[in-house]
C-alpha cells in the first residue's frame, strides 16, 4: 500500500562541545561500550563488532521509552581525523545520520562537533521531528558535555537529576 499523503519532515542540528581533554583521549569515548563508563542513561547491546569497540561497520541497539529499540551503524570511524559517523533507524519511526569530529585545541582541549539529521518515515517519525526542538537538542548535547568532562574529571558517571 502506498500512501502519498505521507510528506517526510527533515531536520539537522548541530552542537559544539568543549572537553577538557586532548582529542586522543575524547575520540576513544565515543563508543557504545565506553559511553555507557560516562553516560547516564545509556542503554545499549553490541550485536557486532570484530574489536570489541566502536569501529567501522559495527552494529549495536540502544533503548528508550516507548519505542522499538534503534538500530544503529558505524559508517566511519577515522582515527587519524577523530571522525566518526553513524546511520540510526528507530523501526516506525525515523531514521538518522550522526556526524561527530573531534578538533583538538588550544591546552590539550578539544571541541566536539556534533550534527544530528534526522528524517521521519512515517507520521510517528514526523511527531518526533515537531518535539526534537533546538533548546532539547542543546540540553541534551550539554549534558553529554558535562558527563564526559565530569567522567574526564573525577573518573565517575554524573547521575542525571530528574525534576
Amino acid at each position: 500500500m502506498h500512501n502519498n499523503e505521507f510528506i517526510a519532515k527533515r531536520v539537522t542540528r548541530s552542537y559544539q562541545q568543549m572537553i577538557n581533554a586532548p582529542a586522543s583521549v575524547v575520540f576513544p569515548l565515543i563508543c557504545p561500550v565506553r559511553e555507557a563508563e560516562w553516560l547516564d542513561g545509556w542503554d545499549y547491546r553490541l550485536v557486532y563488532s570484530e574489536s570489541g569497540f566502536a569501529e567501522e561497520g559495527c552494529v549495536f541497539t540502544s533503548s528508550q521509552t516507548e519505542e522499538k529499540d534503534t538500530i544503529w551503524l558505524i559508517t566511519k570511524r577515522d582515527e587519524d581525523n577523530k571522525e566518526i559517523e553513524f546511520a540510526r533507524i528507530t523501526p516506525e519511526s525515523r531514521v538518522a545520520k550522526l556526524n561527530i569530529s573531534v578538533e583538538e585545541i588550544e591546552n590539550e582541549n578539544s571541541r566536539v562537533h556534533i550534527t544530528y539529521t534526522y528524517t521521519a518515515l512515517n507520521e510517528s517519525g514526523n511527531k518526533f521531528i515537531e518535539a526534537f526542538t533546538e533548546a532539547k537538542f542543546n540540553e541534551s548535547m550539554k549534558f553529554w558535555e558535562d558527563s564526559m568532562n565530569y567522567f574526564l574529571r573525577t573518573g565517575e558517571k554524573l547521575i542525571r537529576r530528574h525534576p
